[in-house]
């Protein structure tokens, strides 16, 4: 990577990039080649208004909207205020708050000003804040109003000298009421392509966050792959996603994705799976990306018919059950995009549309990327059998200070974690992650596998299956299940649900253990904490046992 363009002042991101032997190798991509100065912002911004004019809607919520110029002039204005705080390019700029335009508006003039933007997930506490700021080394943060007690006491703990600027209240400091003392217009920033623009944590789906680095070419790249070329954006599409932006694949949905296209981004702060389901259908969404948990939950409430107006259903994050991709099928005729992306990788990688899908596969790579799978020894495993999935693209992993860079890259790909079953026609199907493979009695179980068989079960609403040790087997195949409204989660429950998975699957996959729980833990994405299972507590008091079930009421959470 040529660095001699950069324009950053503060060197932190290039100097805590890792040595350039542990990089992954990057790609050449017909159509993703950029020029050696690039500013993000200005493609998404100020290219988009100059291509497409100021009046088109950009920013929609549930209360206002935001055209393309609206956004542009806002943008600038806060441009200026980053500058006449001290801001100089390369400076890292936290950001705190929910899915609202002004999120939109901060990220953006952050890029316009050459400084590297890390948003941060709006339900993070004290404690998580502090290990982030320690990690990235803010130079300033901009907070919603709502959300400023926590980042206050944290930054009080640990980097008592930064300036935190609140936006949305009415204090005399707040960003907007700063931003409309400043003209419309700003120069951005003629940033490197390679420069780093945003930062971006690790959901911890393993209790400990990573932060990753991508670069302004890394941000227009998931645009001109999987956007451009999966999904086939279009700018009469409206995008609506149940991720927050401080996630990868929400910023794609929800940011980078519509407004490269020049279209429009329906934002809501938070919403269940059914109340997202009625914005869908009482605002024009066409294209939803959300995690299978919430398609599964849209179903279950009788409101998939809410979605039929989508052009385009994109689901990520869990792998997606065949009978939630069947249902939502069968209720609205629409075919779900399944995919699997990364933070490190910024977005999907992995997927395929229309009459590609291939219902239970996760598809194949997505165009400019390449991916195979992988035994222990680095060596490319055959059709049909499990190995480690591995990918190379145009964006790659790139952990800040290098921490874990040579686990996660090897060889020059990029290993995701994931064991996966590679077909001889290049599709991708998913078996489990791998160190959430379960090993009983000498039997290699992919939890996921069982987890979608029970899930074909209309009494169950979510499950997740693990392995916990046992003396005789090694491990125990032991289920969490949230019933569904009705269900008694009672012994004979737990029995039929084992009798269905032995009739259906190998009877040595089986859960031997089934456990009944209110909710199952999560990452503030949506994805299984299966760690979390593993370490947790059961045999509740007052526990029904039916043969080997346990049903046990209460949360495992």
């Amino acid at each position: 990577m040529d660095r001699s363009a950069s324009a950053h002042v503060d060197p932190f991101c290039q100097n805590s990039l890792p040595p350039p032997e542990q990089w992954p190798e990057l790609l050449p991509v017909p159509g993703v080649d950029y020029p050696a100065q690039l500013n993000a912002a200005t493609r998404l911004l100020s290219d988009t208004v100059a291509r497409l004019g100021r009046d088109r809607p950009a920013l929609l919520t549930p209360h206002e909207q935001w055209s393309y110029g609206e956004l542009l002039d806002a943008a600038d204005r806060v441009a200026h205020v980053l500058v006449d705080l001290g801001l100089v390019p390369g400076n890292r700029v936290l950001v705190r708050s929910p899915n609202t335009p002004w999120t939109v508006v901060a990220w953006l003039a952050v890029l316009k000003a050459g400084a590297v933007a890390v948003l941060t997930m709006p339900m993070l506490r004290q404690a998580e804040l502090v290990t982030l700021i320690g990690l990235v080394e803010p130079d300033l943060a901009l907070c919603d109003s709502r959300l400023l007690d926590d980042l206050v006491a944290a930054r009080d703990d640990v980097s008592p000298a930064l300036r935190v600027v609140p936006f949305g209240g009415s204090s005399e400091d707040d960003l907007v009421a700063q931003s409309a003392r400043w003209p419309t217009g700003f120069r951005d920033v003629a940033t490197a392509a390679t420069d780093v623009a945003l930062l971006a944590a690790t959901s911890g789906t393993t209790g400990r966050p990573k932060v990753t680095m991508h670069t302004h070419r890394d941000v227009l790249a998931s645009a001109d792959t999987f956007s451009r070329q999966v999904l086939r954006a279009r700018e009469d599409d409206v995008f609506a996603t149940s991720a927050p932006l401080a996630f990868t694949f929400g910023l794609g949905a929800s940011l980078i994705f519509p407004l490269h296209a020049g279209a429009t981004a329906f934002l809501m702060e938070r919403a269940t799976p059914g109340e997202l389901a009625d914005a869908v259908a009482r605002h024009g969404v066409t294209v939803l990306s959300t995690a299978p948990t919430a398609y599964r939950a849209i179903l279950a409430e009788g409101k998939a018919d809410r979605l039929r107006s989508v052009r385009r259903l994109v689901s990520a994050g869990e792998t997606l059950p065949r009978a939630t991709w069947e249902g939502i099928h069968e209720a609205t005729g629409i075919r779900i995009i399944d995919g699997i992306g990364s933070t490190e990788m910024l977005h999907i990688f992995l997927a395929a549309a229309d009459d590609d899908i291939r219902p239970g596969s996760t598809g194949r790579a997505v165009p400019g990327y390449v991916a195979t799978t992988l035994d222990d020894e680095g060596l490319e495993t055959p059709p049909g059998v499990p190995g480690r999935l591995a990918v190379k693209g145009p964006t790659g992993c790139r952990y800040l200070h290098g921490d874990r860079q040579q686990v996660y890259v090897q060889g020059g790909w990029n290993i995701t974690g994931d064991t996966y079953v590679r077909d001889e026609d290049g599709y991708f199907w998913y078996q489990a992650r791998s160190d959430d493979m379960i090993i009983s009695s000498g039997y290699n179980i992919a939890g996921p596998e069982v987890e979608a068989v029970l899930l074909e079960c209309d009494e169950v609403l979510e499950c997740a299956v693990v392995g916990l040790p046992d003396v005789e087997r090694g491990q125990r195949v032991t289920a969490f299940v949230v019933p569904a409204p009705g269900a008694h989660a009672d012994d004979r429950l737990a029995e039929r649900l084992q009798q269905h998975v032995k009739a259906t699957l190998a009877p040595y996959k089986y859960p031997r253990t089934v456990s009944f729980v209110d909710e199952l833990p999560k990452t503030t994405t949506g994805k299984l904490q299966r760690f979390r299972l593993r370490t947790s507590v059961l045999g509740a008091p007052g526990a029904a046992v039916a043969g080997p079930a346990t049903t046990t009421s209460g949360s495992s959470s």
